[in-house]
């Protein structure tokens, strides 16, 4: 995608020591020469903050009742969509989730459409018939977020199967969280993508938390990853905060699967900083728990010393594109408030069944 400088079976105890564990266990530390990208670190950077800036405000929106429904924020996941999604082409297709508007925005949504869609306006991306979890742009790849847990599984095997037989080279990529993990779809869907050789990759971002229930609870495997093995794939392992890593591993498993080598399974650990919506205080987790991801393993924070470490960007720099962004953000809220709403004949519309 296009890049732009600033310029232009026991459950373990959930503590931050465990969670300290759980990321030591993870990941590799990207090729040198991936840090030292400026272009790369200022794209990944901005769209980090772009997706930040856009959830808090989301959360404005809401607890102002300027929306309808509720909303799943990303913040603290920024870092999996925004490297992934850097290493796709434009027609590479993703499908999403119900913690989804990270990916839209990471795949090339505009803020504006997608606030709007939030808000239920008629200039948003589908109409304001999607809403928070049901937002997609065909036109850049974005097959929809999905409010059913597993609910994309086939979606993205579908559209790696449909390259496949086009002849074409896109690739598709699977977002699902730690409960979807479970749902028994995955295995059906996996097992075709091994067997015809699709090009696919099933990313897994491993927040911890599967609505309330820790995910080793409901879980067979202390590690997702490690189911990549039975359903004879590829896994990889990675530290979901350090989008460096994300970006390194999705674009060595991208160039596997264009080059017709098949599917790969990926566990990007990470964590959500919000509840599992903006209406869930989250009491089932420790607040020492929360400060230790929010302290240690922010990823915006994470990528922004490593730009000044190497003499990329300073202080001023990020503050300057947080501002930008921010101002661009504020401009979306206001551009959706000031849409029309759709008009009631458009409900019997766009139907299928």
């Amino acid at each position: 995608m296009a890049r732009s400088s600033p310029k232009g079976k026991s459950t373990p105890k959930r503590t931050p020591a465990r969670s300290r564990r759980s990321e030591a266990r993870s990941g590799s530390t990207p090729a040198p020469e991936t840090r030292q990208d400026p272009d790369l670190l200022w794209f990944l950077y901005r769209k980090m903050v772009e997706i930040r800036k856009f959830e808090e405000h989301v959360w404005d929106v809401y607890t102002r009742g300027w929306m309808p429904g509720l909303a799943h924020l990303y913040i603290g996941e920024e870092s999996v969509a925004a490297g992934t999604c850097a290493a796709l082409r434009e027609d590479d297709y993703i499908t999403s989730t119900h913690r989804g508007h990270g990916h839209c925005l990471a795949k090339g949504a505009r803020l504006d459409r997608m606030m709007a869609e939030i808000m239920g306006k008629e200039s948003g991306y589908c109409r304001g018939k999607g809403g928070s979890m049901h937002i997609a742009d065909v036109s850049l790849g974005n097959l929809g977020a999905n409010g059913i847990v597993g609910g994309s599984f086939g979606i993205a095997t579908g559209a790696a199967l449909s390259s496949k037989l086009r002849g074409a080279d896109q690739v598709a990529v699977c977002f699902f969280g730690d409960g979807a993990a479970n749902q028994g779809i995955l295995l059906e869907t996996a097992n075709m993508a091994v067997i015809w050789d699709l090009p696919v990759i099933y990313l897994c971002e491993n927040n911890q938390y599967g609505e309330h229930t820790p995910f080793e609870k409901v879980t067979g495997v202390q590690e997702i990853v490690e189911r990549a093995n039975g359903l004879g794939m590829e896994g990889v392992r990675l530290d979901g905060s350090d989008v460096l890593a994300v970006h390194q591993a999705v674009a060595k498993a991208v160039a596997k699967a264009r080059g017709g080598g098949g599917p790969t399974f990926i566990e990007a650990v990470t964590y959500r900083f919000r509840g599992h919506h903006v209406g869930d205080a989250a009491p089932y987790r420790t607040k020492a728990e929360l400060d230790w991801w929010m302290e240690n393993k922010d990823p915006i924070h994470l990528l922004g010393r490593t730009m000044s470490e190497a003499g990329v960007a300073d202080s001023a720099q990020l503050d300057e594109i947080e501002q930008l962004v921010e101002e661009e953000v504020v401009a979306a809220v206001e551009f959706a408030r000031n849409e029309p709403d759709p008009d009631p004949s458009q409900a019997f519309e766009d139907l299928y069944a």
